[in-house]
Parts: C-alpha cells; structure tokens; sequence
C-alpha cells in the first residue's frame, strides 16, 4: 500500500530513542498535570471550607453489569496502552500491523486505511507515543469516573476510540475481508471495546432496562450463531486440517502465531495445537460449530425469556450459567491455544477479542440475574426556567461558581479530570502532527544520520547554469544555499534528491524566495547544458525559479569536487557515476553551516517528505543566523 512504509528498520535506534524520549516527556507533562490538579483541588477546599458539604442527592448505585464494564474495559485500555509503547511501535505499526490487516479489505477500505497508516509513516514517533497517553488516559478516566455526566463521557470516549481502532488500525475488523472468522478475532477486538463504551455511557434510566439485557445477550447470541454458520459455510477451507501436505486455515494461522518471539513453552503449546489441528481438522472446525450454536442459540432463549422469567436457584440457575461458562472457558482455549494471547512479538496492540468478549458476557449475566430496581434520573430543567431547576450555564461558568463546583468535587472527580488531562497529552501532538504538510526530520536522521555543523567559508563556485548563464556562490551572497552534486543521467538516487530539493522549496513558502537550490554536475562524461535541461524536465524543476544546475568544464568541476570532499568514480558497463550523496547548508554571508549525508535512502514517500523537511528547518536556521 502505497505510503504506508516509512523503509526503516522497526527497530531503528534513532526512532526508537526518538519515541522513549516522546514518551518521557509527554508522562512528565502527565504527572505535571496531575500534581497541579491536586494541589488546586486541595487549596481551593481549604480557602472555601463552606462548600465541601452540600446537599447534592445521592447517586444510584452502580449496576454490577456496569461496573465490571467500566473497570474491565479501563484495565484493558490501560493494558493497551502500555503494550503501544514497545520500541518497534513507532515504524512497525502502519506496514505490520496496519497494513496486514487490510490486506484483504475492498480497496474503497483499503485507501481509507492507507491514509492513516501514511500520517503514522510520517510521524512515528509523535503518533507512538500520542496513542500510548490517549487509551492509558482513557482507562484511567474509565477506572475514576464511576458516577455522573463524567463517567458518562469516558464511555463515549472509549466508544469513539474504539470505533478509531477499529476502522483504521483493524479495517473494521475484516468484516468486509476473506478469512473471517471468530476464532481469529472478527469481528474485531476493537469493536467490543466501543460496544462497552456505548454501553457505559448510556444514561441512568437505561441501567435497570430488561430491554438493554434483551439487546446485550440476544444481540450476541445472534453473532454467535451467525459465526457458527460462517464457520460450517463449505467451500472456505474450515472444515480442512492438511490439503495435499499443505496445512489448512486454521493450522497454518496458529503455526504462524506460535512463530512469533514469546516464551518457549507457550510457543510448544501452540506449535502442539497447530499440529493437532491439521491432523484433526474436521473435528476440531465440527466443535467450534457446535460449540458456537449451541451458547449462540442459548443466548437467544435467554433473551426472548428477560430477566423477569429468571429461576431463582436450583438446577434452574446453572442451566442460566452453563452458556455462560462454556463461553468463558471456550474463549480462554481460543485465547490461549489459537490467539497466542494476542500481545506477544513486539506488535501486539492488545489481548485480541476473547477477554473483551468474556467481560462483555459477565456484564450481561450480571445484567441478567442481578437487574437493579428502576432509578430515577434527575429532573429535566422545568418549564419556569433555569431558577426552577438549578443555575444556567452562564451562571455555572463564573469564577465564583466554578471554585465552588471544583471545592466540592470528590476526589474520584479530581482524578478522572486528570485522566482528562492524560488523554488531552496524548491528543495534542497528534493532532498538531497531522496538521503539518510534511514528514518528521527524524526518518531522515535514521536514514543518514545527524547533520554535521559547519563554521567555515564556503569554497568557491563558478561555473554556469543550466540556461548558459554564468552562476557563481559571490553573486548569491545575502541569500541561504542548499548546495548538492547530482548526476543529470542518474536514474537512481539523484532524482529523488532533486525532489527532495524541490519539495524543500515548496515548505519553505515565503521564505523560498531568500533560499537558492544549488546542484553541480558531478558526471565528467555528460557536462552539456542539454543534459541539465533534461534532467530538470524530466524531475519538473524547470518552474522552480530559485533551481540552478550548474556545470562546466570536467577541469572546471574537478576542483570544485576536492574543495567539498565529493568523490567520484565511473560505474562499469554504463554511463552513470557513483558520487557521494552530500548536501550543503551555506549562510547569506556565504559561511557553511551544516553537512548532511544525503543518502536518501529506501525513496518511500515518507522519507523524501523528510528529508526535504530537514532541508527547510536547516535553511530556515541558516536564515535566521546570518
């Protein structure tokens, strides 16, 4: 997919201390946020000791169901969370994660997908560790925030990034894709996520709803049921264990899985079950089917019957709790024996679907035997007006309101607000990362390296430009230069640097005007003037009016490559030279600042837009030094 791959190594040193150092800083700025909220909430009771009592009416208690969504769905993203801040994160998500996912989505999806993973590609780093704040954040707002308009919002919040997750990090969970199956996660662990979040965040009067236990089990039973039949479907290879000594779908995702870098006795465990499932595949699919109408079919009975038609003990019970179980316990074996876990391997986002789905069936067996009494919720603001039920929004946001509403605040309160805060860290550089046009400098310090600053004066150049007028270093002075030596019958690397150069140009936006692009012909054989003019057809630098080509004379040119240390040498059966990929960042008073090795590396569309943005910022800092 076009974009998606940064060309690094996922485990590049320099992103990968680039990330660490995000994540410090941005955790710093976490802690800043939460020491200072406390200390405000701590002063502000006691400057106003008046206002730690009120007569607030008591919230209804917090369903069973709805707390062990809140609590679980809070640990889960806070577990996701750290498992996003592995060092391969940053460069390995969009092309082996991302990438693999969509492989097999409709291309509408695909290029949907593609842009995400390309914004990633172009700001590994910001976007690693953005996210890593963001679900921690969301976890903790969703662990805090146990009552009220809060707790509230964090279950929209964890519904709207989970459904973020879902369409852009598992393409809607290869719902619309080949190969789809429960047993390898469909219909996305993401998409379990958001359910909970919706869930909690319904409002008060729906907690005690049989028709909400009616939707929760029936809602799944259905799924359930319709995996069996997508399971038992003839034709997609299910049913198969080993086809002509070749493994079948389920024993070949299970052997690769158990590939992956994790302890050896779980690898075993899974490599076992790989092989028992290609020995027995008939068997092993024949369960699953079984398996999932029959908790799928039970489910739906339990749903037409509502809470209300519940036995009280006995047998009648545990006839309510054996789907239950069985689809407890029948995801933990696919947990463990077919997902590998979901988090080994260095990539792992998350546990993958089976724990979200076990706390999504606790909830509703909870919901199911032990639904609450009716709660009201408060009042709506009557008709007399906002007198009659309680102050205004205007009257809520004066200074002497708000301390009130802050002195009187629990400190559960005081905590999910800090959560708040986590994830607005998080939010903000990425958000400010998507709004730039062009790719982090840091791909461009992986490729090549750091720059090496200069504090000399810059040697000499006359030769003449590629429309035959006579171009020196002297008779740009007053002007920044970014100064290259490119082949004009180079196919390789000098085209992209020439892109490179022009894209430079394009970010620099009005300060274009006071930078010259500078290239000198480094080919001894091809010093013709129609060869530059073709070069600059060719790369569509002919309208770039501060682009100069310069060439001369092989006696001429040979001089100018010894004063910048360029080397040269011609390549056997053909015309192109190898040279050293070099750039130059010259002052206005003609005074070198910096060289960059100018390599550019595996040419994806994420390092050219960085490199051509490490260009700008040198320019830019060339300018502003003079």
């Amino acid at each position: 997919m076009p974009g998606m791959n940064s060309g690094l190594n996922i485990n590049d040193p320099i992103v990968v201390a680039a990330f660490r150092s995000a994540l410090i800083h941005q955790g710093i700025a976490a802690l800043l946020i939460f020491a200072v909220l406390s200390v405000a909430w701590v002063a502000v009771r006691e400057w106003r000791p008046q206002d730690r009592v009120t007569n607030r009416p008591a919230e209804p208690a917090e369903p069973a169901w709805r707390l062990v969504l809140r609590i679980g769905f809070g640990l889960l993203w806070v577990l996701d969370g750290i498992l996003q801040a592995q060092p391969s994160m940053a460069v390995g998500l969009p092309s082996k994660v991302i990438e693999p996912a969509a492989a097999t989505s409709p291309h509408w999806l695909q290029h949907i997908i593609n842009w995400a993973g390309t914004a990633w590609s172009y700001h590994p780093v910001q976007a690693g560790a953005s996210v890593v704040w963001i679900q921690v954040g969301i976890g903790l707002w969703l662990i805090f925030a146990s009552h009220g308009a809060m707790s509230r919002l964090a279950g929209v919040a964890g519904a709207a990034w989970g459904l973020v997750v879902w369409l852009f990090g598992e393409s809607l969970g290869g719902i619309l894709g080949s190969g789809l199956s429960w047993l390898n996660g469909a219909p996305g662990a993401a998409a379990i996520y958001a359910v909970a979040g919706a869930l909690i965040a319904l409002p008060v009067r729906y907690w005690s709803r049989p028709a909400l236990v009616r939707l929760l089990l029936g809602g799944t039973g259905v799924f359930l049921a319709g995996m069996a039949v997508l399971q038992a479907w003839p034709g997609r290879g299910s049913w198969q264990g080993t086809v002509h000594g070749h493994q079948g779908i389920l024993a070949a995702m299970v052997t690769s899985m158990s590939a992956s870098s994790q302890p050896s006795a779980i690898s075993r465990l899974v490599a076992d079950f790989a092989s028992f499932a290609g020995a027995h595949g008939f068997g092993v699919n024949l369960a699953v089917v079984l398996l999932l109408a029959l908790i799928g079919g039970s489910l739906i009975t339990l749903a037409v019957a509502g809470p209300g038609h519940i036995p009280a003990g006995g047998w009648g019970q545990w006839v309510v709790r054996a789907p239950f179980i069985v689809l407890g316990l029948f995801c933990l074996a696919d947990w463990v024996l077919v997902q590998d876990f979901g988090f080994f391997g260095g990539l792992g986002t998350d546990p993958n679907s089976m724990i979200p789905t076990i706390l999504l069936a606790t909830a509703g067996y909870l919901a199911l035997v032990r639904m609450p009494a009716p709660v009201a919720e408060p009042a709506a603001e009557s008709a007399a007006g906002p007198s009659a039920a309680g102050p205004g929004w205007r009257e809520r946001l004066r200074p002497a309101a708000l301390s009130r509403s802050f002195a009187t605040s629990g400190v559960w309160t005081m905590l999910s607000a800090c959560a708040v805060g986590v994830v607005i860290v998080g939010a903000l550089p990425m958000a400010a990362a998507q709004a730039s046009r062009s790719a982090s400098p840091i791909l461009a310090e992986a490729v090549d390296g750091s720059s090496a600053p200069l504090h000399t004066r810059a040697p000499a150049i006359a030769l003449t430009d590629q429309h035959g007028r006579p171009a020196s270093l002297a008779s740009l002075r007053g002007k920044a230069v970014l100064l290259t030596f490119l082949d004009p019958v180079c196919i390789t690397d000098c085209p992209l640097e020439a892109q490179e150069f022009r894209e430079a140009g394009v970010l620099l936006g009005s300060d274009n005007s006071k930078v010259e692009l500078v290239a000198v012909d480094v080919n001894p054989m091809y010093t013709s003037r129609s060869y530059m003019q073709a070069f600059d057809r060719e790369q569509s630098l002919t309208g770039v009016r501060n682009w100069l080509y310069l060439t001369g004379t092989p006696a001429q040119l040979r001089p100018i490559w010894r004063d910048y240390g360029v080397a040269a040498e011609n390549l056997p059966a053909g015309a192109m030279v190898g040279h050293s990929d070099v750039a130059f960042v010259i002052g206005p008073d003609g005074r070198m600042r910096e060289e960059l090795d100018f390599n550019p590396g595996p040419g994806t569309t994420a390092t050219k837009s960085s490199f051509a943005s490490e260009l700008a910022a040198a320019a830019r800092q060339a300018l502003a030094s003079r």
